[in-house]
C-alpha cells in the first residue's frame, strides 16, 4: 500500500519513495515490482501528473524517475498544451529553460547527464514546436545571445537547433504552410553566427556546430553559404582535419545538391568550391589509391568518409554538370569522375546504389544528345559529351560487368558455404533493372567498346585466368541484360560466339557443380535474346534440345531452370516450333510430342505441368485449328492414358 501513496495529489510528492517505486518496478520481482508497474500507471495517468514534473526533476536522485518525470511533461505538451493557462505554459517554458542550462553549463555535469540532457533537448523541441515563432518570437536570439555565457552551453544550444531543424523541415514538412516555413526559416538563419566556426577551438563545440548546419544548408538563404567565409572556412579549417573531415564532406554534399536553378549566379564560387574540395582530396586520397580495399579494411569514419565523399560527387554532378563541362581545361572533372569509377567498386551495396544513381543520369544526358542527331551523320566530324568521357565510360563498363547483380530468372547460384544451389527471388530485381539499364545506355554510346570487353572477360573465362563461379555468373548477366541494344548483324557474330565458349567450358570443367553453374548461365542468356533466335532455326532447335538434356540433370535448380527458360523461349518464339522449318520434315513441335515421356521422365511433379504449359503456348500458335486439335490430342495422350489406367485399376 506503501506504493500507492504517491498517487495521492492532496499531499506534498515523496520524491524518495518514488524512486524506491521504480527501483522496485525496473529491478524488482513478482508481487513488489507487480505492485510497482500498478502505482506508476496510476501515476503517470493522472490528470495533475505533469504538475509533479519540477520536483521529480529537481529532487529525484535515480536517472530513471527523472526520465519517467520528462515522459509525463512530453505527454502533456503534445496532448494539453493549448488548454493550460497562459501562466502554466510559461512556467513549464521557463523550467525546461533552466534546468537545461543547469546541466548544459558545466561540462563535466553535461559529459554524466548526456542521456538525460538529451531528452530534456527533445523535451524543449516539443514546446518550441508548440510556441515558436508566434508565442516565443524571441527565442533564437535568447539561444544566442546565451551561447556566449558558456562553451558547454553554446555545444547543446548548437544540438537544440538541429534537433528543432530536424523536426520542423524533416519530420514536420507535411504540416507545415510553405509561408510559415520561410518565416521560421528567415528568423533560424538570420542570428546564425560564423563565429564559432571562426574563433572556437574545442573540437566537441566545432563539431556539433558543422553537424547542425548541416541540416541548416539545404534551406537557408544562399547568401549565407555563398556571400560569407563558409565556402572558405570548410576547405581550410576543417576538411583536413580527421576531426571535423567527414561533417564538413555531408556540409559539401548538401550545398552540392542545391538545385543549379537556385544557384546560377554563384556558378563561379559553386565551381571554385568543387575545385578546392578536390584538391584537398587529392592529398587525403591520392588518385592511385586502390579505395574498394582501402574501403574494406577501413575503420568507420574512414568508410564514412568514403561515403560522404561519394555523396557529395553524386550531389555535385547530377546538379552542376555542365559549369565544369563548359571549362577547356576538363582535368579536375575527370579527375573526379574517376573517383567515382574507384568508390563504384567498393563492395558495399549501398555505397554502389549512390554512384549508380549519378551513372545513370550522366548516360541518359549522354544517350540523349547522340539521339537527337539525324540518321547518316558523320559522327566523327561532331564534338559530342560522350569524347569527354570516352575513358570514364569504358572503365565504368568494366566495373558494371564486375557488379552485375542476379536477375530473377536465375535461379542456380552459389551459396555462402560455396555450394551451388538453387536460389529464390530475393530483393535484387529494382537493382537489377537499374544495372541493366546502365548496361544498354553503355552499350549504345559505344557497342565496339561493350563487345570487347565481354569478348576479352569470355576469353578469361576459359583460360582460367579469371575463372570463377562469381565472375562467371556477372559476366554472363551482363552479357544477357544487353539484349536488343546491338545491331542484329553484331549481336549475331556476339551470341555465336559467346554460346560456343559456354558450350565449350562445359565440356572442359570437371565436376557437376561447375557443369551446373555453367548450364544456368547458358540457359539465362539464351532466354534473353528472342530476336536472335527467331531469327536462327537451327540455333533455337540446338538450344531448345540443350533444354530438354538439362531437363534430366538432378543437380538442385537445373532441372527448375530448365522448364522456365523452356516457357521462356516458347512464350516469345511458339510460331517457329509449329510451321515446318527449311530442310525439316515436320514441325518441331511433332517431334517434341512424340518424345515427351523421354523429356519429362526425370522431372518432379511440380516441374511437369511448366514444361505442359510451355508446350500448350507452342500449341496456341498454331496455324489452323484441325492443326490445334491434333496437336493438344498428342500432348494430352501421356497424361490421358495414365488417368485412363489409374481408373480401370480402380475398377
Amino acid at each position: 500500500m506503501e506504493f500507492q501513496s504517491i498517487c495521492n495529489f492532496s499531499q506534498e510528492l515523496d520524491t524518495s519513495l518514488l524512486d524506491r517505486v521504480v527501483l522496485a518496478f525496473f529491478t524488482g520481482s513478482g508481487p513488489e515490482r507487480q505492485a510497482a508497474q500498478a502505482a506508476l500507471t496510476q501515476f503517470q495517468e493522472h490528470p495533475e501528473s505533469w504538475t509533479r514534473v519540477p520536483e521529480i526533476l529537481q529532487k529525484s536522485s535515480y536517472p530513471q524517475t527523472k526520465y519517467i518525470g520528462l515522459q509525463i511533461l512530453e505527454k502533456v505538451i503534445s496532448t494539453r498544451w493549448k488548454s493550460l493557462p497562459d501562466g502554466q505554459r510559461q512556467g513549464i517554458r521557463n523550467f525546461l529553460i533552466t534546468i537545461t542550462i543547469e546541466i548544459a553549463s558545466d561540462e563535466v555535469t553535461a559529459r554524466k547527464e548526456k542521456i538525460y540532457l538529451n531528452k530534456l533537448n527533445l523535451a524543449m523541441v516539443q514546446v518550441l514546436e508548440q510556441e515558436w515563432p508566434h508565442n516565443w518570437p524571441t527565442f533564437i536570439s535568447e539561444l544566442v545571445e546565451s551561447s556566449s555565457t558558456s562553451l558547454p552551453l553554446c555545444e547543446n544550444n548548437m544540438v537544440l537547433l538541429r534537433l528543432l531543424s530536424e523536426e520542423i523541415f524533416d519530420f514536420s514538412a507535411d504540416q507545415l504552410t510553405q509561408a510559415k516555413a520561410k518565416e521560421l526559416k528567415l528568423q533560424l538563419s538570420s542570428e546564425l553566427s560564423m563565429e564559432v566556426l571562426k574563433e572556437a577551438s574545442k573540437v566537441s563545440l566545432l563539431r556539433a556546430t558543422l553537424e547542425t548546419l548541416g541540416r541548416f544548408l539545404s534551406w537557408i538563404p544562399l547568401g549565407y553559404i555563398f556571400e560569407t567565409e563558409s565556402l572558405q572556412l570548410f576547405v581550410e579549417r576543417f576538411l583536413e582535419s580527421a576531426e571535423y573531415r567527414n561533417l564538413t564532406l555531408k556540409c559539401a554534399a548538401e550545398i552540392a545538391s542545391l538545385p543549379q536553378s537556385d544557384v546560377s549566379m554563384y556558378g563561379a564560387k559553386l565551381k571554385m568550391f568543387f575545385t578546392s574540395v578536390m584538391t584537398t582530396i587529392n592529398k587525403l586520397i591520392p588518385p592511385s589509391t586502390d579505395i574498394a580495399s582501402a574501403y574494406a579494411n577501413a575503420s568507420d569514419a574512414g568508410q564514412e568518409m568514403v561515403v560522404a565523399l561519394a555523396l557529395f560527387l553524386a550531389n555535385f554532378f547530377s546538379k552542376h554538370l555542365p559549369i565544369m563541362e563548359g571549362d577547356v581545361d576538363r582535368e579536375a572533372l575527370i579527375n573526379a569522375h574517376f573517383y567515382l569509377i574507384k568508390i563504384s567498386q567498393v563492395d558495399e551495396r549501398e555505397v554502389f546504389k549512390i554512384c549508380l544513381e549519378y551513372w545513370l543520369i550522366l548516360l541518359v544526358g549522354l544517350y540523349d544528345e547522340v539521339s537527337m542527331i539525324p540518321l547518316g551523320t558523320d559522327l566523327s566530324r561532331l564534338k559530342l559529351r560522350k569524347d569527354i568521357y570516352r575513358e570514364v565510360l569504358s572503365n565504368l563498363r568494366l566495373v558494371a560487368v564486375g557488379k552485375m547483380v542476379k536477375p530473377e530468372e536465375v535461379l542456380v547460384v552459389e551459396n555462402e558455404e560455396g555450394e551451388v544451389v538453387r536460389e529464390y527471388l530475393k530483393e535484387t530485381i529494382v537493382l537489377y533493372k537499374s544495372m541493366r539499364e546502365l548496361m544498354v545506355f553503355l552499350t549504345h554510346l559505344d557497342v565496339v567498346d561493350v563487345e570487347m570487353i565481354l569478348t576479352q572477360k569470355m576469353a578469361a573465362q576459359i583460360d582460367g585466368s579469371e575463372w570463377s563461379w562469381g565472375n562467371l555468373n556477372t559476366l554472363c548477366w551482363a552479357i544477357g541484360s544487353i539484349s536488343g541494344a546491338m545491331d542484329e548483324d553484331t549481336e549475331k557474330r556476339f551470341l555465336v560466339l559467346v554460346t560456343r565458349e559456354l558450350l565449350g567450358l562445359v565440356e572442359q570443367k570437371r565436376g557437376k557443380d561447375n557443369k551446373a553453374m555453367i548450364a544456368a548461365n547458358i540457359m539465362y542468356i539464351v532466354g534473353q535474346y528472342p530476336r536472335f533466335l527467331k531469327a536462327h532455326w537451327r540455333f533455337l532447335r540446338t538450344v531448345v534440345n540443350k533444354l530438354f538434356e538439362f531437363m534430366h540433370e538432378t543437380h538442385e535448380g537445373v532441372q527448375d531452370m530448365a522448364c522456365d527458360t523452356y516457357m521462356k523461349i516458347t512464350t516469345t518464339c511458339g510460331r517457329q516450333f509449329v510451321v515446318r522449318q527449311p530442310d525439316e520434315k515436320e514441325p518441331f513441335v511433332d517431334e517434341i510430342l512424340r518424345t515427351v515421356n523421354r523429356i519429362t521422365v526425370n522431372l518432379s511433379p511440380q516441374q511437369i505441368p511448366t514444361f505442359y504449359e510451355a508446350t500448350g503456348v507452342i500449341i496456341a500458335e498454331a496455324l489452323n485449328r484441325a492443326q490445334q486439335e491434333r496437336l493438344i490430342a498428342s500432348l494430352m495422350e501421356l497424361p490421358n492414358g495414365a488417368v485412363s489406367h489409374s481408373s480401370s485399376s480402380l475398377c
